[in-house]
């Protein structure tokens, strides 16, 4: 089954389980939670990203972590993350430290690229602590077919996953 919402098309979220049994609906001890099928082991999506997110070179997520420049204490926040960020997650690739708006980000920005669910599961946990008063998009890079001005679009919107207060990209810019 595909669903169709707007232009976009979606799969089924049921894919690949169409000839699951049904679910129960017997409760855990906690009595509110549901008891869930066993399974013989984790998902793969614990060990590699799923399709079509991004493999290779680019990684699989864009962070980009946002302040406002013409505001003091939240351009030395950002510095002393973004340098924190170099000394605890090395082997993510972490850019410049933008002091103005670039591309389709209306403010100044840092961004930082993930690899693997493992890098994000840390990554975006510790950010939800140490991100402070600062905005952050996290969006998934997709090798997908198509116009790759309009898969950008929907990466950095429909598919945009935020902390802190959303700030409105200039998505005219791919398109």
């Amino acid at each position: 089954m595909v669903f169709t919402l707007g232009k976009n098309t979606y799969p089924s979220p049921l894919e690949g389980y169409e000839d699951a049994p049904p679910l129960s609906d017997e409760k855990n001890e906690d009595g509110k939670s549901f008891k869930n099928p066993e399974r013989k082991s984790l998902s793969k999506a614990y060990h590699e990203f799923p399709d079509p997110l991004d493999k290779g070179r680019r990684g699989g997520f864009d962070v980009h972590i946002y302040y406002f420049q013409s505001n003091e204490t939240q351009t030395q926040y950002a510095k002393e993350l973004w340098e924190r960020i170099r000394l605890e997650f090395p082997e993510l690739r972490i850019y410049r430290f933008w002091d103005r708006p670039v591309g389709p980000h209306p403010v100044a920005m840092f961004e930082v690229n993930i690899f693997t669910p493992a890098q994000f599961g840390a990554f975006i946990g510790w950010l939800a602590v140490y991100r402070g008063p600062l905005s952050v998009l996290i969006h998934p890079n997709t090798v997908e077919d198509g116009s790759h001005m309009e898969i950008e679009r929907h990466n950095h919107s429909e598919r945009a996953i935020w902390m802190g207060e959303r700030i409105p990209l200039d998505l005219a810019r791919f398109g």
